[in-house]
């Protein structure tokens, strides 16, 4: 039976209609992925803008290992809290390696090269199961600069069979740096660590089931802690070396996770020889996703170490231009840039969580009022993580150091516990980083 036109160009309209109807709801089901997006210079998630005020957590996989090894109770209580601050965006370490250093942290999930904890890596599992019910982001870091995890210098360690350079044994910090930057060039160290790259994220988490790569809680991962193109007294020999190994490591990475994103870690200027033009250089390359940097001015001894509130004005106005030099750069990178760690020491320099925070309260009300301002402003700045959560992690220890076994604090094991954590205790810091949190999220679209 022969149709009449009108008949068959309905059902053609009724077709095409049917398709941009599928089309349509496909679109808004890949835009409703869960996954953080990189526009221009800014972060989407499900088609609005993302910004966060985030924590560092770095030992939050080994909170989530089993108990008996780690402490679940307490993971669970912690990401409880953060939570309720409005803190939903941690950067954890996701890769440890053991180490002869004095320093370094213990157990590790990398015994050797090649050879992983499986108890920590359910550590990791467990992490990014509970993150994900409580619709937390994380960044997961996979190799450190520094000596308190092993990283990059444990990595020389074995491929040269040398004994590794321990500055807290030797106090040679610049010998250290550059003895850590030889990883970069040495052939047999980056195997084992791309070998640590596809077991982490090619991993299925055992808890949930969700393979790692399509798990959207991971809204990135970072090449290393502060990866250092050596130091900054010896000129700049590691750097071509440098610059080729975040280029082609981001890249690894983004082969295997091309639904998350990758960012290097860097602290920024500081960490790059002190040259904002060699951290432009260093991330010129379209595999990073966005940019990072790190603030430190007790460190850097813009701040007096001891008596933070000595020369806290001056600190502030040097530690306020820092953060607009490099939000300015990522602006003209066209690229988000995050402040993925900053702190400040404790009144007097004391360690004690029963210790005042009255110039750690003024810098941080500083920095979160300059970042909401440029976050106001349109431009590059997409949010902070501060350093660290220490939650109810507390040290019995006379000399204030960590000890295998010790409760985990936000300071690391090189570092006096209660430096710069910030402990559950800490009310009066936890209100400006909670109400910070309120703001940022309260920013319009």
């Amino acid at each position: 039976m022969r149709m009449s036109g009108w008949f068959v160009a309905g059902r053609v309209r009724l077709a095409v209609s049917c398709l941009l109807l599928l089309a349509a709801f496909a679109a808004s089901a890949a835009e409703q992925s869960g996954f953080v997006k990189v526009e221009g210079a800014r972060f989407v998630l499900d088609g609005k803008p993302y910004r966060f005020a985030g924590a560092n957590f770095w030992y939050g996989a080994y909170l989530g290992a089993p108990d008996g090894i780690g402490d679940r109770e307490r993971l669970r209580a912690e990401l409880d809290q953060l939570k309720a601050a409005g803190i939903d965006n941690l950067r954890v370490l996701a890769m440890s390696e053991a180490s002869g250093f004095k320093r370094g942290v213990s157990p590790a999930i990398m015994s050797e090269p090649g050879k992983y904890d499986e108890d920590l890596l359910q550590g990791l599992d467990y992490l990014l199961a509970e993150m994900a019910r409580r619709d937390m982001k994380a960044v997961l870091y996979l190799n450190n600069f520094w000596q308190w995890s092993g990283g990059m210098s444990q990595y020389v360690s074995w491929a040269t069979g040398e004994p590794v350079f321990d500055p807290d044994t030797t106090g040679d910090w610049n010998g250290f740096m550059q003895n850590s930057a030889r990883f970069y060039a040495i052939a047999e160290a980056q195997a084992w660590y791309r070998d640590a790259i596809r077991t982490v994220v090619g991993r299925t988490n055992g808890i949930t089931g969700v393979a790692y790569v399509d798990d959207p809680t991971v809204m990135s991962w970072q090449l290393a802690n502060e990866p250092r193109p050596g130091s900054d007294k010896d000129g700049h020999p590691n750097f071509p070396a440098y610059r080729e190994w975040i280029h082609d490591t981001a890249g690894l990475i983004r082969g295997l996770a091309p639904k998350q994103l990758v960012s290097t870690g860097s602290e920024g200027a500081m960490g790059s020889l002190r040259d904002i033009d060699l951290f432009v250089q260093a991330h010129r390359t379209p595999n990073v996703d966005y940019l990072t940097f790190h603030l430190w001015p007790s460190n850097w001894s813009w701040v007096d170490h001891d008596d933070p509130a000595a020369r806290l004005e001056s600190g502030l106005a040097t530690s306020l231009a820092y953060i607009d030099e490099h939000i300015d750069v990522a602006g003209k990178m066209g690229k988000p840039i995050v402040l993925s760690e900053f702190g400040l020491n404790r009144d007097g320099g004391a360690f004690s969580p029963e210790s005042g925070v009255q110039a750690r309260d003024r810098f941080y009300a500083a920095i979160f009022d300059r970042l909401l301002q440029r976050m106001q402003a349109g431009d590059a700045i997409a949010g902070s993580n501060f350093w660290a959560w220490g939650g109810r992690g507390r040290t019995t220890n006379p000399d204030w150091m960590w000890k295998a076994g010790d409760p985990f604090t936000g300071d690391p094991p090189q570092e006096a516990q209660g430096l710069f954590s910030l402990f559950d205790s800490d009310a009066s810091t936890l209100e400006i980083v909670s109400s910070h949190a309120r703001a940022v999220r309260a920013l319009a679209p």
